[in-house]
């Protein structure tokens, strides 16, 4: 393969670049992922694609790459389909509740994988928030299986399910910018069988480009704006809540428009003692759960397959919650 080749097809900016095909795309990141392009030319590559913009095609091929080269996970015998939610970000200015979403889904009965990175990089990291709750990260696959088989949850760092993936995040560091990497992380999914996807962007291109990947793919997922990059609702200001399946998208809830109704109930600091204890306060209904993750968890029961409506899964949330002002909101 020729990299200098490929720069030049790739490197020409938005308007003056050709896109890959599914084929060559999968066949460059595969050789990204092994270690196999030269440093300056990788570095050439990552930069390249995201001045231009991944296509359909190039982020088809690059995750069938990284799919064939994940390490995989046995899919938890409780029967229900589990929930994947990848974790990159961390909180900087509000409190980070991702473990709060996946602690009601096990409360459901419904196996939680989390993955991600350990590394703060200034920010409360859903790693530190759950080490405050008890569950630590899982150093292997066997740690991993073991987690969702007693408990139901599980935080796996990403070099554990894909150490080539994890090698390409990690050149955040040294050029300034995230890269490809970066987005499909947050598409991934080690268990063979199915399973939904719990997929956050930032901004609201890629909202259609990954709504366009999963229905050209037909796998499960939720897509939302994702509060300070991580997949769980803006507990200030609900986001469109898509859930994508089987090639086609349904809009869940919409986003929330006009003044604030009411101000939730959050944590008063983002640090991750007091965000563990506040989490652990809500699920002992001693902190009114935001509406936001009331309404994306009836989305998730949906999309996990715990109930075949959505009307029907808005209402065993509310029940639940055990909250009059909930339920009426949801």
């Amino acid at each position: 393969m020729s990299y200098s080749a490929i720069l030049k097809e790739i490197a020409r900016g938005v308007h003056g670049a050709r896109n890959l095909s599914v084929d060559e795309s999968a066949q460059l990141y595969g050789a990204m992922m092994d270690g196999g392009v030269p440093e300056m030319e990788l570095g050439a590559i990552l930069i390249a694609l995201r001045m231009k913009g991944e296509s359909a095609d190039e982020l088809l091929g690059f995750y069938q790459a990284v799919e064939s080269r994940l390490y995989r996970l046995a899919t938890p015998a409780s029967g229900a389909i589990p929930v994947v939610i990848p974790s990159y970000n961390g909180a900087r200015h509000q409190p980070n509740l991702v473990a709060l979403l996946a602690m009601l889904l096990v409360r459901f009965g419904i196996p939680v994988l989390i993955h991600g990175t350990l590394e703060s990089q200034g920010r409360i990291t859903t790693a530190y928030i759950l080490r405050e709750l008890g569950i630590l990260p899982s150093g292997n696959l066997a740690q991993a299986n073991t987690a969702l088989a007693q408990d139901n949850i599980a935080f796996v760092p990403t070099a554990v399910l894909s150490p080539g993936l994890a090698n390409l995040l990690a050149l955040r560091n040294r050029l300034g910018v995230r890269n490809t990497a970066h987005t499909l992380a947050k598409m991934i999914s080690p268990f063979e069988g199915d399973s939904l996807r719990l997929v956050s962007v930032s901004h609201p291109e890629y909202l259609t480009k990954m709504r366009d990947f999963f229905e050209i793919t037909g796998l499960r997922a939720l897509l939302l704006r994702g509060t300070e990059g991580e997949a769980f609702a803006n507990p200030k200001r609900r986001p469109d809540l898509l859930y994508s399946h089987d090639g086609r998208s349904q809009m869940l809830f919409e986003a929330e428009a006009g003044p604030l109704k009411t101000v939730p109930h959050l944590p008063n600091s983002i640090d991750a003692v007091t965000t563990a204890a506040w989490i652990h306060d809500a699920m002992a209904g001693r902190q009114p759960i935001p509406l936001s993750i009331i309404n994306q968890l009836a989305c998730c029961l949906y999309g996990a397959g715990y109930t075949s409506d959505m009307n029907q899964a808005k209402a065993i949330v509310a029940m639940e919650t055990n909250s009059l002002t909930m339920a009426e909101g949801v």
